[in-house]
């Protein structure tokens, strides 16, 4: 006798503020989940960048060496290092451990917006507002970029790097997917200022934001539009976009103080997540689990899909300015 399967469970979203970080660094411009999810990333406009752990909200290490705001900032895969870029036009890399400077990356013109390590950490790709995406080696002794890529016509607002594969997203309104293996260029034009980019995790399609506060799904190799999500409001900032771990949700920032979360399939909005009365500045989903981390003017909130079993359901975590 057979019995019927059980239907999916519907995925879970991150609804239930789990925890209230106030960061202590100015307003917080960007809000990074590390490679395993279990710790996270502040960037301040203090110059500061400030490492978190996830689960009990309590501060690990300040680093400081930047010139001005902290705008964006990646882990390495093992944890051990961290890269960060800045409006001060360099780029750090870092300890983890000691919290001091491994490298400081001159060569940018202008503020550098956006920064991530390859795979290995290996490499780290910087963007800038002066319209170019740099290579640096991060074993060299050498001080110069392997490589510069500067087909942009218009500041870098975003980029992310997935295997051999490096998008980018530019104020140029356009969206350039570059094969670094076989060395070719693949542009997909959205008419309008473009603030973040990022693959699915099953790196078939492309997500991208732009200020005519519209997100749209593409797919990656033919740049069909597979989607388009409406709804929240971005008209001047640089704000994120995400999808969920599974690739189920696309979520994004909103000038209106909410995370909208739309199902990618049908395109329907299934959230509108009340963080504050402020920009949603950034966000960032984990990468296994149903958590989401926001970014509102000097805090960082933390999101779950169940509330924790804690004796307060919130817990505001007040660290002591180190």
């Amino acid at each position: 006798m057979s019995f019927p399967q059980p239907k999916p469970e519907v995925p879970q979203l991150p609804q239930n503020l789990l925890r209230t970080i106030d960061c202590q660094q100015g307003a917080v411009r960007a809000v990074r989940f590390n490679a395993d999810g279990n710790y996270l990333l502040s960037c301040g406009s203090d110059k500061s960048l400030k490492l978190w752990s996830v689960s009990r909200g309590t501060l690990l290490k300040t680093y400081s060496g930047h010139g001005y705001e902290v705008l964006d900032a990646d882990g390495s895969y093992d944890n051990s290092q961290l890269c960060s870029c800045s409006s001060d036009k360099t780029v750090i890399l870092w300890d983890v451990a000691t919290g001091q400077v491994t490298r400081k990356l001159r060569g940018h013109a202008g503020k550098v917006n956006c920064v991530q390590f390859n795979e290995e950490a290996t490499v780290i790709l910087s963007g800038s507002i002066d319209g170019t995406v740099r290579c640096w080696d991060t074993r060299s002794r050498k001080f110069d970029p392997i490589q510069i890529l500067d087909e942009a016509q218009d500041g870098v607002s975003s980029l992310k790097v997935s295997e051999h594969e490096l998008l980018t997203g530019s104020v140029d309104g356009r969206v350039r997917r570059y094969d670094l293996r076989m060395g070719q260029l693949h542009v997909d034009f959205i008419n309008s200022p473009i603030t973040c980019v990022c693959f699915s995790a099953d790196g078939q399609c492309t997500l991208t934001s732009s200020l005519d506060s519209t997100v749209r799904l593409l797919d990656k190799s033919t740049g069909e539009m597979l989607g388009e999500f409406t709804g929240h409001k971005m008209k001047g900032y640089k704000l994120d976009c995400c999808l969920s771990s599974k690739d189920t949700h696309v979520l994004s920032c909103s000038e209106d103080g909410h995370v909208y979360c739309w199902d990618l399939v049908e395109g329907s909005l299934m959230l509108k997540l009340p963080v504050g009365k402020a920009v949603v500045q950034s966000l960032s989903f984990h990468p296994s689990e149903t958590r989401l981390l926001t970014a509102m003017e000097g805090r960082v909130q933390v999101w779950g899909a169940e509330p924790e079993e804690t004796e307060e359901d919130v817990v505001v975590v007040k660290q002591e300015k180190a």
